[in-house]
């Protein structure tokens, strides 16, 4: 399902920059990665979008570039990338896994 992004949600966009917790470690593969966060003692399974999503957030990247390398190494449209970029960095902060700078 797709979300309609409200006009202050655009505004905000990309402005905001991330950061893997120290917890984490992580091991990508061609179908993947698995994640463990070493303090709360919990592993998870992500695909290969997300697998290269937590890389480019590993590296520094922001997220208006993480989109751009999602959709075109996945060759989606720049909504759907953005869209599921979005939701993936939410998961990834509800877990706790990923901090705000």
């Amino acid at each position: 399902m797709r979300h309609a992004l409200r006009t202050t949600d655009r505004a905000e966009w990309g402005k905001q920059m991330y950061r893997v917790s120290e917890a984490v470690r992580s091991t990508h593969g061609p179908d993947g990665a698995i994640v463990l966060d070493v303090q709360q003692g919990q592993m998870f399974n992500l695909n290969r979008a997300g697998s290269r999503i937590l890389q480019l957030l590993e590296s520094g990247s922001a997220e208006p570039d993480i989109v751009n390398v999602i959709s075109h190494e996945f060759k989606v449209s720049s909504e759907v990338a953005e869209n599921d970029v979005r939701e993936f960095i939410r998961a990834l902060s509800k877990h706790k896994l990923l901090l705000g700078r």
